[in-house]
């Protein structure tokens, strides 16, 4: 028979068990880097919490730690101390304690101190400075023009109003408003003129044809033809339609085409050179490697993050009979955040291993073989045989990294649906994508297939899947129809 609980209690249960396990899930959620920065910014926020290795203070041991509160109830909510209690505990924080508790001050080697300035004049040095942007650079560029004041300062007002491709997509009647004062839209036009003079050619564009505009110069091969194509024929460039626009123009197919080879040269986004996107440093949470035996084990890639502990001066500092009841459950609570943050860093260890050996068994195949022995698998297969929800798979892998022998690749990677073959093998999503690539990367340029023929092609291999859902796989590649692709 199964009792109902009243909904006071599910109420009661739940604000008793939510910051613990919310703090559990997020700890779960966050890539080995995120969590490095989690826990520095907790040791900074967080006295009763210690990092053993830094020498500062000293973990509490398991004798210590016994008889307090697991969780304990700090009762008062989160009550400000006192300027004098916060005072006290400064100088227990950062200053070790007062003069007359010599045998539980902290002692910090002077070499220890040089050390950790040293560690932040090195980072300060290998800070990368900040780039210029494009609107410092054209700003640089107007002191040097001889033109009115007043235009020049129209002329600034238009280049903070670009985007970051260097265009303005705002029209001149909507900026008279926020405008120097009687300000007419044609000094505005005058000003925008000044700015498309700038470097990099193609800035303050108002659209994709005027940008190629601006950077076309007379002494370019095929200056003329390249002007009639952009002025007259640029959506007919854009779907590649060379045949009409050869019998619209009158201009032969060889010459547009060659026009094109100096069209390819210019940029669409002349601003994007100054808001470069950096590829992001990744870093693995979790390494592969072969054991003796030849099975394919995880270890966590966790050598850089602090092993915490709570602070043995705090936890004696609870146990002082003189202390004031404030300080005692402002302590308390300190102690308990440590506690349910270093819980929670285990625990994510725990279910992180457990997820990722339990991916890595089943898709042994890829580790030996390669991309193409992908096998299909959902969350919920991994989450049955952990014994986890499979929310909390989706949390393990949601932003973390494995380095396998067949590269670094985000955990999410492994899993996918898939498709039955004639002859009953399932056969990843990410495997039928591969192919994709291979039949198109063959094809015949100068007749490239159409979603129909690929489907057929990939029949011819067994794999049946709808027309519609190769044409998704195709635009997910960035692969543009076939009659983009066809070359003439």
């Amino acid at each position: 028979m199964r009792l109902e609980q009243s909904p006071h209690l599910r109420q009661e249960m739940r604000l008793k068990l939510a910051p613990k396990m919310i703090q559990s899930m997020e700890i779960l959620q966050l890539p080995i880097m995120a969590l490095q920065e989690r826990i520095a910014q907790e040791l900074d926020e967080n006295p009763a919490l210690v990092d053993p290795e830094f020498g500062v203070d000293e973990p509490a041991t398991a004798e210590e730690l016994t008889g307090l509160p697991e969780d304990a109830d700090s009762g008062g909510g989160e009550e400000e101390l006192s300027e004098e209690q916060l005072d006290m505990l400064a100088k227990l924080t950062d200053e070790g304690w007062p003069e007359e508790d010599d045998d539980y001050r902290p002692t910090i080697s002077r070499g220890a101190i040089e050390e950790a300035g040293e560690r932040k004049h090195d980072a300060m040095q290998n800070m990368p400075s900040r780039p210029e942007t494009l609107q410092e650079y054209l700003d640089h560029q107007l002191a040097f023009l001889d033109a009115p004041e007043r235009l020049k300062s129209l002329a600034r007002y238009l280049i903070y109003n670009l985007d970051d491709d260097g265009y303005l997509r705002v029209p001149l009647a909507e900026l008279v408003p926020n405008a120097p004062e009687e300000t007419t839209v044609e000094e505005l036009e005058e000003a925008l003129r000044l700015v498309q003079r700038l470097d990099p050619p193609g800035v303050g564009a108002r659209s994709l044809q005027e940008c190629l505009l601006l950077q076309l110069r007379p002494e370019m091969p095929h200056y003329k033809t390249l002007k009639i194509l952009l002025e007259h024929y640029l959506d007919d460039l854009e779907q590649n339609r060379l045949p009409q626009i050869e019998r619209k123009s009158g201009i032969p197919i060889e010459e547009i085409k060659e026009a094109l080879k100096t069209l390819q040269h210019l940029t669409p986004h002349p601003g994007a050179q100054f808001t470069p996107e950096e590829a992001p440093y990744v870093v693995p949470d979790v390494i592969v490697e072969k054991d003796e035996e030849g099975n394919y084990v995880v270890r966590l890639h966790d050598d850089h993050t602090p092993q915490l502990a709570i602070s043995r001066r705090y936890q004696r500092l609870l146990r002082d009979p003189n202390l004031d009841e404030r300080t005692k459950q402002f302590i308390q609570r300190k102690i308990q955040s440590a506690r349910w943050l270093i819980d929670s860093i285990q625990q994510r260890k725990n279910t992180l291993r457990k997820v990722a050996q339990a991916i890595v068994d089943y898709q042994k195949d890829f580790l030996d073989k390669g991309p193409e022995y992908l096998h299909p698998l959902k969350m919920q297969d991994i989450a049955e045989k952990v014994g986890v929800h499979v929310t909390t798979v989706s949390r393990a892998v949601d932003e973390k990294w494995i380095q396998t022998p067949q590269g670094i690749l985000p955990l999410k990677r492994f899993f996918g649906s898939g498709t039955v073959t004639d002859s009953g093998e399932e056969v990843a999503f990410e495997v039928i994508k591969r192919k994709l690539l291979e039949i198109i990367e063959n094809e015949d340029k100068k007749n490239p297939l159409n979603d129909d023929q690929i489907k057929a092609k990939l029949e011819e291999e067994g794999i049946h899947i709808a027309r519609r859902t190769v044409t998704k796989y195709r635009k997910a590649l960035g692969i543009p129809s076939s009659r983009l692709r066809r070359q003439y």
